[in-house]
């Protein structure tokens, strides 16, 4: 553990994307199976624990610690898994016993909630500092060392000849600790195979595209269709060699969702793989990804729930079909063969993504801006924008550059006033970074701010320091580990935040809940008193 450990810490401090594979490929090449195999779940995301929730790690370090003490350092740190892991009290007469990371998996995978608390303290005894650190990311399942779950296999890829793309291809049907994966990759096995008659395939992403990037590209090279207000979906269905049939709906990371969306089971009515977006469908409209949010997540879904929140699939793609896998075609010939089975499907739970048209980039540019008047008609309000792709691309797995371009809508902006800052974690455990901030309206005395949203990025790291100077010296009330700073009319800091949307919500003081709020700009030259007002918002919302 000590060893995995030390990767970590290493790669948290390492900035290089190359240097970080580097790493991570000497780890997998000098350990053994099943500890690398344990290393790369952890560091893709595969790992989750029943059990272990940071809830425990409060309660052991509460024990053995003074509670005020903890507290007070949990405050100034920032960060949970280094506040304990610098602070742990070590036993005198515990066994020095360093645990493999593969021991502290199996631990946290199978002990009960009553015994894991003392094998965990064990655990803690028998390690370092920066030991206990990694333990406690495990158990809070935030890593933070600056690598993705494809810069980790991208490491595993360069192991041995094969490359990242045909890693990701066989991942849906592994499971940890990757045996024989590492088996493939190193030239001792073969090509893993699954057995799963609905598996999962790597989805093609898009770059967002810049106002730069449109003249080296071609308008007549590319297609475009709407980017729908709502999750990335992948609709798969197969017949086992058992002869049972299966049907799955997975996010766009591989989570099977099926559970959660019974009602499209009889919708898909096929043998293969459609890409595709999840929306809520009533009355023949799009709603508003809120709306959607009333079905997400759940592992249960009633009758009522059923009705009143009817799932649809926009489809965007067909990767396989009858057991003919299509990834390869253009795009041009996957739509045809898309637009043909959508066309066959009885179900009303399935239509396809209209293409929209354009001849040069300044059409797509005001259909972009008015969706309703290029064919969106009453859907256009369900619209993020336009993605962008060449009508000869295949459909690679991961974010290559160049095939698939994002052009999302210009954001929302609004002047608030920052009212309440918390530290980060990770590298910015030391700044105020995640800020609460609030509009004007009106009160029983006056003019009142209500907070409206909270972000945590847009700014600079330059830009972080001087908030944060601005929040230590403006404080004027605490809260645990958040701070209140002064905001009346003639004295604070007026942020300018950018959004996407906006929804009702009975969960905010406002009203109004922010969809992906963040910070544009700092606006030092505003006073607070001529921030937004919340019927500046409202007015959004009719």
């Amino acid at each position: 553990m000590n060893r995995f450990a030390a990767l970590l810490d290493r790669m948290s401090y390492e900035a290089g994307r190359n240097a970080k594979i580097r790493l991570m490929a000497d780890y997998f090449r000098t350990t053994p199976d099943p500890e690398r195999g344990f290393a790369l779940a952890a560091l893709t995301g595969a790992l989750s624990f029943a059990n272990a929730k940071p809830g425990v790690v409060r309660a052991l370090i509460m024990e053995r610690a003074d509670p005020v003490l903890f507290e007070m350092s949990y405050d100034y740190v920032g960060d949970l898994s280094e506040t304990v892991a610098l602070m742990w009290p070590r036993l005198e007469d515990a066994p020095a016993h360093v645990p493999l990371l593969s021991e502290i998996v199996h631990g946290l995978s199978t002990l009960s909630r009553s015994t894991l608390p003392r094998r965990l303290a064990d655990w803690l005894d028998g390690l370092d500092e920066t030991g206990r650190w990694a333990l406690l990311k495990l158990i809070t399942g935030a890593m933070r060392v600056g690598a993705s779950a494809r810069l980790a296999k991208t490491a595993v890829a360069s192991l041995g000849s094969v490359t990242p793309d045909e890693v990701e291809l066989v991942w849906p049907g592994l499971a940890p600790p990757y045996e024989a994966l590492f088996a493939w990759v190193e030239g001792h096995g073969p090509r893993p195979e699954t057995s799963n008659p609905a598996p999962f395939r790597p989805v093609m992403l898009a770059h967002a595209i810049e106002e730069a990037n449109f003249a080296d590209l071609n308008p007549g090279d590319f297609s475009a269709e709407w980017k729908w207000d709502g999750i990335r979906v992948q609709a798969v269905a197969g017949t086992g060699p058992d002869g049972m049939r299966a049907v799955r709906l997975y996010s766009r990371t591989g989570e099977d969702i099926s559970e959660a969306f019974p009602d499209l089971a009889d919708a898909i009515a096929f043998d293969g793989a459609m890409d595709g977006e999840l929306l809520i469908v009533r009355a023949g409209r799009v709603e508003p990804f809120n709306v959607l949010q009333q079905r997400l997540n759940r592992k249960t879904v009633t009758v009522k729930m059923l009705a009143e929140f009817p799932a649809h699939i926009r489809a965007y793609d067909l990767l396989v079909e009858g057991g003919e896998d299509l990834r390869a075609l253009p795009f041009t010939a996957r739509r045809a063969r898309l637009e043909a089975l959508v066309g066959r499907l009885s179900s009303p739970r399935i239509d396809l993504s209209p293409l929209v048209p354009f001849a040069v980039w300044d059409d797509l540019t005001r259909a972009r801006a008015d969706p309703a008047s290029a064919g969106a008609g009453p859907d256009a309000e369900a619209v993020e924008g336009v993605m962008i792709k060449r009508a000869d691309s295949p459909y690679l797995p991961g974010r290559p550059k160049g095939p698939w371009w994002k052009w999302k809508r210009d954001p929302h902006t609004v002047d608030a006033v920052l009212m309440y800052a918390q530290r980060g974690h990770g590298k910015r455990s030391s700044f105020y970074s995640d800020y609460t901030f609030g509009v004007w309206t009106e009160g029983e005395e006056g003019d009142v701010l209500v907070p409206v949203g909270k972000a945590y990025f847009g700014f600079t790291d330059e830009e972080l320091k001087l908030i944060d100077a601005f929040v230590r010296r403006a404080t004027i009330n605490r809260f645990g580990p958040v701070r209140e700073v002064v905001h009346e009319k003639d004295e604070g800091l007026v942020l300018e935040v950018a959004f996407e949307g906006l929804a009702r919500s009975t969960r905010h003081r406002s009203g109004i809940a922010m969809r992906f709020p963040r910070i544009a700009r700092l606006r030092w030259d505003k006073p607070p008193g001529e921030a937004d007002r919340l019927e500046t918002l409202e007015a959004l919302l009719r």
